[in-house]
């Protein structure tokens, strides 16, 4: 199934699709379209079967609170922020930088629910400010 969408982008970054379109000589929609899946496959497809953290038993709960982003993907992540601050991010390295800041966001916020989830059942005590 494919889905059809307007997008604004910004100047710089449609003249970087056309020039890599160009470059490769395939279609700007094919590049915008490969670029958008290639930045979002770290995310997978498990997040979309995810449960509501109040839907999840005690034990899934507390597994979800204390959960940690994937040893690999920290260490990714970690190497390509250094990058990053060196000033020696590639534009390749770009979107998988980003994707991972994603994974992690995402990740974080679920742990965040599930801790207030924990708490609310009385599973964990509220942490102190």
């Amino acid at each position: 199934m494919s889905m059809q969408i307007t997008l604004t982008l910004p100047d710089e970054t449609y003249r970087r699709a056309i020039q890599l379109a160009r470059l490769t000589g395939r279609d700007l929609a094919e590049v915008l379209v490969n670029t958008l899946d290639i930045s979002l496959q770290p995310l997978g497809t498990e997040l979309a079967a995810d449960k509501p953290v109040t839907a999840l038993s005690d034990a899934e709960l507390l597994a979800v609170a204390g959960s940690q982003m994937e040893a690999q993907q920290d260490q990714r992540i970690s190497d390509l922020l250094d990058k990053q601050q060196a000033g020696s991010l590639t534009e390749a390295e770009r979107p998988e930088l980003l994707a991972l800041m994603q994974v992690y966001q995402q990740g974080l916020l679920r742990k965040a629910y599930a801790l207030n989830e924990a708490v609310r059942r009385g599973l964990r005590e509220p942490l102190e400010p």
